[in-house]
């Protein structure tokens, strides 16, 4: 009448054993998803970033003045007015520039063989770069009025921006000169703009 009770016994060590280790399989699982739930899940501590906390140095907290010269300078008057001066200094400096290699500056059309003066040269010099700042200017301007127009309108800061810019532009200097005019700047415009972002991007 032993052996019953041995094997019993044996049963019952063996269901306590096999209770014993889904009990602390069970624990192992429910002590990687309270883990997860302070990782990744609900019990997660969303952290401070915070620069002084990071290690970095204090950014100074903005003053409705800094906040309003922000406003001003991304605002399209001010980069038209920006591009509008760009344009002007460099025009200027371009048709300086081609007035000193040209051959014919200064020269009179009613006597081409007198040789001009240096005020002549000077005073055509002076306006041919005045001319060319002129229109350097009023491209500048227009360009980047209606580049800035079109990026608040569409919400995007890409190419395409400047290649709409740069038809608008075109097409309404060459419109002047006519409907075929107007439509080759509009396409020549574009492209040279295309062409600029493609290299600069």
């Amino acid at each position: 009448m032993a052996a019953p009770a041995k094997s019993t016994d044996a049963s019952l060590s063996v269901t306590a054993g096999h209770s014993a280790n889904v009990s602390s399989a069970e624990n192992v699982s429910l002590q990687y998803s309270l883990i997860l739930d302070h990782l990744i899940g609900d019990k997660r501590q969303i952290k401070d970033l915070n620069p002084t906390v990071m290690g970095a140095l204090p950014s100074p907290q903005k003053t409705d003045e800094q906040k309003m010269i922000e406003r001003g300078m991304e605002s399209c008057a001010f980069k038209s007015l920006i591009a509008c001066v760009g344009g002007f200094v460099l025009g200027g400096a371009f048709g300086v520039f081609t007035a000193g290699i040209d051959a014919n500056v200064g020269l009179d059309p009613k006597d081409p063989l007198r040789t001009p003066t240096a005020r002549e040269v000077l005073k055509d010099m002076g306006q041919r770069g005045m001319s060319y700042a002129k229109n350097f200017a009023i491209v500048g301007a227009m360009f980047s009025c209606t580049e800035c127009l079109i990026e608040s309108h569409r919400g995007k800061s890409d190419w395409k921006n400047a290649v709409y810019s740069g038809c608008i532009t075109g097409g309404a200097i060459g419109f002047r000169a006519g409907l075929k005019a107007g439509v080759l700047g509009c396409g020549g415009f574009a492209a040279f703009s295309a062409a600029i972002e493609y290299y600069l991007r």
